[in-house]
């Protein structure tokens, strides 16, 4: 029971991970109607920046001495990978409006390689250290241990589900809900719309970034192939419904515990299967959901009349 038990913990603070790049997914999808697929570049990019603005000894940056105190590391890290969110709207994003979605999509795939192969140079073979914000402590609750580090990320990953919530309750969460109902509409209403656009991506860069610095500490670094996990995120949101922000707390859960209890009873109980088989398991979910259901588990289904 025990081992049960530690590993559903295990997936929920996984899921906090893949939960903050699902609402970045979601966030974008439901304003431009784009999947973005460069959710991984922009977490490789956030990530690194923490860890530049934390763990870079002695040097002196724009008059400020480095590093910083872990706190503002973040603040500046996120800081930064908004305006990078900021930047690929206004410059790459908005002169597509009005093409095709397909081929919005297929832009930020080129994006995500562009700012990968950068941040990968910057990064290079090693890990990239973090710092230690969390400390290596635990705790132990019925015989589950609780990271410190898993701890934080539920507890941010709830506030900033949260903060979301509340967030589409405000004028402006409205104007955002409305541009992703119609655009032509939105805008003859009056909502600024290339404004809701770029709203959208600073929010998913600001997550990303956050993902990214719990994925350096959580695994005693940052490296290349962080980016990764991005792309398990990306089955979460197909599962909750590419338009809903329950869907993707729900999707993230599970997909975060399926992974999970795979990787502690398959050698037990499906050994066949081979090693590292739970990588795989959030795509096996993700099409088993969509078998069943297309748009998702609380995606809003489209009726086209013809």
């Amino acid at each position: 029971m025990t081992r049960f038990l530690q590993a559903g913990f295990e997936g929920v603070a996984v899921a906090a991970i893949y939960v903050l790049l699902a609402l970045g997914f979601v966030i974008i999808y439901k304003s431009t109607r784009v999947l973005s697929f460069a959710q991984p570049a922009l977490l490789l990019f956030g990530g690194y920046f923490v860890s530049y603005f934390a763990a870079t000894s002695q040097q002196r940056l724009l008059g400020i001495q480095l590093p910083l105190p872990f706190w503002a590391a973040l603040a500046a890290g996120v800081a930064v990978t908004v305006l990078l969110g900021l930047g690929i709207e206004r410059l790459a994003l908005r002169p597509m409006v009005g093409q095709p979605v397909f081929a919005v999509a297929i832009l930020t795939i080129g994006l995500d390689v562009a700012i990968r192969t950068v941040v990968d140079d910057l990064i290079g073979l090693d890990l990239r250290a973090m710092g230690d914000p969390w400390g290596a402590g635990k705790l132990e609750v019925g015989g589950v241990v609780i990271r410190h580090s898993q701890l934080a990320a539920i507890v941010t990953a709830g506030l900033v589900v949260a903060g979301v919530f509340l967030f589409f309750r405000t004028r402006t969460g409205l104007a955002l809900r409305a541009t992703s109902v119609d655009q032509e509409v939105a805008l003859a209403q009056g909502v600024p719309v290339a404004r809701m656009f770029a709203l959208a991506w600073a929010m998913a860069g600001g997550m990303a970034a956050l993902a990214g610095t719990f994925v350096g500490t959580g695994f005693a670094g940052l490296s290349q192939s962080s980016a990764l996990v991005a792309l398990k995120a990306l089955p979460a949101v197909v599962v909750g419904g590419l338009d809903s922000v329950p869907g993707a707390l729900v999707g993230a859960l599970a997909i975060g515990t399926a992974e999970t209890y795979t990787a502690t009873y398959q050698s037990t109980y499906a050994g066949f299967l081979g090693a590292n088989f739970s990588q795989v398991v959030p795509y096996v979910v993700m099409f088993a959901v969509l078998v069943v259901r297309p748009y998702g588990l609380f995606g809003t289904r489209e009726v086209e009349r013809v």
